[in-house]
């Protein structure tokens, strides 16, 4: 993988991801536009490869869709070959894939546009933060398909969104808006028409600049103390603010803070 302010590079021969990178943000670009990003076995295995061997300068990464479309989820010509066996293994090829998203040591940002279906919308569930733009729509119509999700959907989504909203959509094959997404959980930015990636951008590039064991923190802690139960969650709070708050770029932070050399946190004008 290439090194420098902004540089681009096909991950593997086959060009299914482009990857780019500026200053100490990774762009993670689906690359099947004429399939609307279908993801199949090759895109899912070179998604995780690229989260095995981020460089260690990278403080963000962005996930976005080349074309007019994030993902319009699972590429189901893939499926007819699969017995029983063989989709179960699938489904937790697909797991291990995500979960390199979701605990990875940066924040990972997904930018949306058109279809994020099905597997798509899996994908978008393991990042940290979903920004949307007006076309982008959400849907999982596994259940006229008569399979069910295997991308580690069911566990994800519900966090977002809630069991009863997410049985909705698989009976009925219900399609959430962009409004109704941002509303509703599925993304937490609403963006004007074209400016998805580069609201992404512009988080990554905030959020990179942040101390790493914070993030770290936010990104492998805070998930396990909302689920804990409050005495442990308590506890592990504490553990975690207390080896925070001593590491040595804290104590700068905090100290450049102190001397009024930083900004003090104020509402937008």
């Amino acid at each position: 993988m290439t090194q420098g302010n902004a540089e681009t590079a096909d991950a593997g021969a086959s060009g299914l991801l482009r990857i780019e990178r500026a200053d100490r943000v990774l762009t993670v670009g689906l690359n099947r536009p004429a399939k609307r990003n279908a993801l199949n076995d090759g895109i899912i295995l070179e998604i995780g490869e690229c989260f095995a061997s981020l460089p260690e300068d990278i403080g963000a990464v962005v996930i976005h869709g080349i074309g007019d479309h994030f993902s319009s989820g699972l590429d189901l010509s893939e499926l007819t070959e699969h017995d029983a066996t063989g989709g179960l293994l699938h489904s937790q090829m697909w797991h291990r894939v995500f979960d390199r998203i979701q605990y990875s040591r940066v924040p990972v940002i997904a930018a949306l546009r058109g279809a994020v279906i099905g597997g798509g919308l899996e994908l978008a569930c393991a990042a940290h933060i979903r920004v949307a733009e007006p076309s982008t729509y959400f849907a999982l119509p596994e259940g006229q398909r008569g399979i069910f999700v295997g991308g580690g959907g069911s566990v994800r989504l519900p966090r977002l969104i809630g069991v009863a909203r997410m049985m909705d959509m698989m009976l009925t094959g219900r399609v959430y808006s962009a409004t109704e997404g941002a509303s509703y959980g599925f993304a937490q930015y609403l963006t004007e028409a074209g400016n998805g990636l580069g609201k992404a951008l512009e988080l990554a590039t905030k959020i990179a600049s942040n101390a790493p064991l914070t993030n770290f923190a936010v990104l492998q802690a805070l998930p396990m103390i909302a689920e804990a139960n409050p005495q442990t969650g308590l506890l592990m709070e504490s553990l975690m603010a207390t080896v925070a708050q001593s590491d040595k770029e804290a104590k700068r932070r905090i100290r450049e803070f102190l001397e009024h050399k930083t900004a003090k946190v104020k509402p937008k004008s």
